[in-house]
């Protein structure tokens, strides 16, 4: 059953409310081209109304004990859980996944939301030995402030989520510019916090501007905190903006992930987990596999594999039964992967399968395969956050590892191999903030989730999350 789409507002102090202008901002089925809803346009006057709602709610919030935190938290994800078929029927009209992943992502955002909400309850300071005999020391752990958070369209619940699980958690009130590409899940996700009886003020949810919103609260002095899920390029700018007025930061940005796949490797395994994650919403996953590196000797049977398994996607619209591989979530993105098979073919590589746009409506692009890509080809430098998976081949690992390092990106890397002398050396080697050898990406909650080098700092999972929305505090008493 197809959930009819809604036209979306701010929400400001638990109350969805038109832009104060009345300005709105067209939302577009990628399936379709089609407008199939609206969502409002904040102002300079709607964002200070929310600031000073997340101000009041941090207020509130952090003098709210953490078990009954927690407990808002997990009521909310029952109700995430119970909507969950409309959410991702919603996720999949504004933004083309198919409706089995858009249901997957909302599924695993409220195990994330539990998950956070337990953590909260870990959150503890210490006491330190004194030097002195009537001295006690203490360190408590603090909520840093009002967050102010920047998600994108390719995964509007799950991005969303991974930043306000941490935020509320640790006692910090949460102020969302999400994307206006796929406006009505996030609002459906907060409207659940809303239910659950989270109060007025702690969490905030803006759409308008992109550069104007974001150029506003970094600087404001109610921001304590910014949380960005983008490009290196626009993470580049928030941070250096953040930087300027002392707000600290996560930043997870671009990546363009190695598939290192070794000599001794099950070619099968190797294709089934990484051809899932490569065609897993159309290739517009920040982790999603990218530069398959593969041992001459294997290489033509890889190929061969990859081929038949991309072949046998069914691309459609995300809400007809049996789709496995959806549209691009924008007409942009057809113009983008266009360019980047045109510019590897044009340096000598082979097109195996794909490589165009299928139909003339919607935003369809087939699952492509490029083989024997030069080193110069944009694809192996460039992420190109789509279907297509680029293939050039090794002999020696050592010459892998350099290729995986080569580039400024660190995000994901993934390898197969069944030697563990070479386990040792992927993991010991490659620059990357997540590794996943011989198994395909697993984001759990529990665990770290960020990147090094241009790929952004911090993380969105596991304990250490939390610490980005803490101050630690330093108590020293002595005894009267």
């Amino acid at each position: 059953m197809t959930t009819a789409y809604p036209d979306t507002r701010l929400l400001i102090n638990n109350e969805w409310c038109d832009a104060s202008d009345g300005k709105t901002i067209d939302v577009v089925n990628p399936a379709t081209g089609k407008t199939i809803g609206k969502v409002a346009h904040a102002t300079k006057k709607d964002m200070d109304r929310a600031l000073d709602a997340a101000q009041a709610g941090f207020n509130t919030w952090r003098a709210m004990p953490a078990i009954e935190r927690a407990g808002i938290m997990r009521k909310a994800a029952g109700l995430l859980r119970e909507r969950a078929d409309a959410i991702a029927s919603l996720l999949t009209q504004e933004q083309g996944k198919p409706l089995a992943e858009a249901k997957g992502e909302v599924l695993a955002g409220a195990g994330i939301i539990e998950w956070f909400a337990d953590e909260g309850l870990r959150v503890y300071g210490r006491i330190v030995p004194a030097r002195v005999a009537n001295v006690q020391q203490l360190v408590i752990k603090e909520p840093v402030g009002p967050i102010a958070a920047f998600t994108p369209w390719n995964f509007p619940i799950n991005q969303v989520v991974r930043k306000l699980g941490a935020a509320l958690g640790t006692g910090c009130s949460f102020l969302v510019k999400a994307p206006e590409e796929t406006p009505a899940s996030p609002a459906a996700l907060l409207q659940c916090f809303v239910d659950a009886g989270i109060p007025k003020g702690v969490l905030g949810l803006l759409y308008g501007s992109p550069a104007e919103i974001s150029e506003y609260l970094i600087p404001h002095p109610i921001i304590r905190k910014v949380t960005f899920t983008g490009s290196t390029a626009i993470g580049k700018q928030l941070a250096a903006l953040a930087g300027a007025h002392m707000k600290r930061v996560t930043m997870e940005l671009g990546g363009h992930a190695p598939v290192i796949v070794a000599e001794d490797a099950d070619v099968e395994l190797a294709i089934k987990a990484t051809a899932a994650a490569k065609f897993r919403n159309a290739g517009q996953v920040c982790i999603s596999p990218t530069r398959f590196l593969v041992h001459s000797s294997i290489k033509n049977e890889f190929v061969e594999a990859f081929v038949k398994r991309a072949e046998s996607l069914k691309l459609g619209d995300g809400l007809a039964d049996g789709t496995t591989l959806g549209p691009l979530a924008n007409a942009r993105r057809l113009t983008a992967m266009a360019k980047v098979v045109e510019d590897a073919a044009a340096k000598g590589a082979k097109v195996a399968t794909g490589g165009a746009r299928v139909g003339s409506e919607g935003n369809f692009f087939a699952p492509t395969i490029l083989a024997d890509v030069p080193m110069n080809a944009s694809v192996f430098n460039d992420e190109p956050f789509g279907p297509i998976a680029a293939i050039r081949t090794f002999d020696k690992l050592e010459d892998a590892i350099t290729e995986a390092n080569r580039l400024p990106f660190g995000l994901a890397a993934y390898a197969y191999t069944r030697s563990y002398k070479s386990v040792q050396m992927l993991s010991n080697q490659i620059e990357a903030g997540m590794v996943w050898i011989n198994q395909p990406a697993t984001p759990t909650a529990e665990f770290p989730f960020g990147g090094v080098k241009d790929s952004g700092y911090g993380s969105e999972g596991g304990p250490e999350a939390m610490e980005a929305y803490l101050n630690a505090k330093a108590v020293s008493i002595t005894a009267a």
